[in-house]
């Protein structure tokens, strides 16, 4: 699974709105651009996609700018991705469809059922972490999330796929 280049600015604009709440401070679309180095048209349309999903809000005037709607404890990570994603798992057995006009495997595949599973896990993952949590050090970050991931009990099914797509992944076989 990979994280689109959207999906990374959007989630990386929205922390530098879950900072700035924390003063109280809205954030222009010049300051947002500025401090992620995206050009002022690309963070504009973040946020036009943020703020019509009631994550971001705005204000006119001179003390105007972008602000989270609602705290960063309250909005999941789970939700920024689902948003920000161009790409929905049912669309996948349409983008490899090879020469043809639909895939050869749409009425039986058996990697249909692997591809939702994956993205279903991650989707769990991701509605356990808040944007709040990913704000301070990298290692606080990291502890936080192995905090949350070791509390998450698997069963040995889940086990058996998180390893098998670990083997894949180090074959390069999914990359």
């Amino acid at each position: 699974m990979k994280i689109s280049a959207q999906e990374e600015f959007g989630l990386r604009c929205l922390l530098q709105l879950a900072r700035a709440d924390s003063s109280g401070t809205a954030l222009t679309l010049a300051q947002i651009s500025r401090a992620e180095g995206i050009s002022v048209a690309n963070a504009g349309k973040l946020m036009w996609i943020l703020t019509k999903a009631g994550l971001v809000t705005s204000q006119r005037g001179t003390k105007g700018g972008y602000y989270l709607a609602r705290p960063a404890s309250e909005i999941h990570l789970n939700q920024v991705i689902r948003v920000l994603d161009d790409e929905r798992v049912d669309s996948h057995c349409r983008s490899y469809t090879g020469v043809l006009d639909t895939c050869v495997h749409t009425g039986d595949c058996g990697i249909r059922p692997v591809i939702l599973e994956l993205h279903q896990i991650v989707d769990n993952a991701l509605s356990e972490i808040t944007l709040s949590q990913l704000l301070g050090t990298e290692a606080n970050v990291d502890a936080t999330l192995h905090h949350i991931q070791g509390v998450k009990q698997r069963n040995p099914q889940e086990n058996d796929l998180h390893s098998e797509m670990a083997a894949l992944e180090i074959k390069g076989i999914t990359g």
